[in-house]
């Protein structure tokens, strides 16, 4: 079982001006794997705090996947990738590349997109745009390897979530 945690980056959702449905469809999504949700946040479109969360998610609570929704595009207040940067020990530069690709057949706005992907100790980071249907689309993308990413990036670590 994945253990998977959610973080919403969101000024307005942080607040409570706006309802988070992106973090919903992520949450329905996670379901076609074995994965259970242990953390889920939202929380505003500030650099330290998205470091923290992403670290805390990472390192405290052990999660084998963190995905954000939110902050990847190109207004000033989109930090999330400089964040994931960051905090990450390695990019995994294909499924981001495979998001956009998938994306721009959509529309041609996806190459305003600036996710990452990437490897936080044995942690797999997918950022991930921030509307329920851009979700659903990148989300989609990826799916099929994330179950075979997590298995790989755990090895047979017992301390991983995916063996204990």
């Amino acid at each position: 079982m994945i253990k998977a945690a959610i973080l919403t980056l969101s000024d307005k959702g942080s607040r409570g001006e706006r309802e988070d449905r992106s973090g919903s469809v992520i949450r329905e999504m996670l379901s076609a794997l074995p994965a259970e949700v242990i953390r889920y946040e939202v929380i505003p479109d500030e650099l330290e705090i998205i470091k923290e969360r992403i670290i805390e998610f990472a390192d405290i609570a052990l999660a084998d996947l963190i995905i954000t929704t939110g902050g990847t595009g190109v207004s000033p207040r989109d930090v999330t990738p400089e964040a994931t940067k960051v905090v990450i020990d390695r990019e995994l530069p294909g499924m981001a590349e495979a998001m956009r690709a998938a994306s721009i057949q959509k529309t041609p706005n996806a190459m305003l997109s600036r996710a990452v992907c990437g490897i936080r100790g044995r942690t797999l980071i997918v950022n991930l745009p921030g509307s329920p249907k851009a979700v659903r689309e990148n989300l989609g993308t990826v799916l099929p390897v994330i179950l075979h990413a997590v298995e790989k990036i755990c090895g047979s670590d017992a301390e991983c979530g995916m063996n204990s």
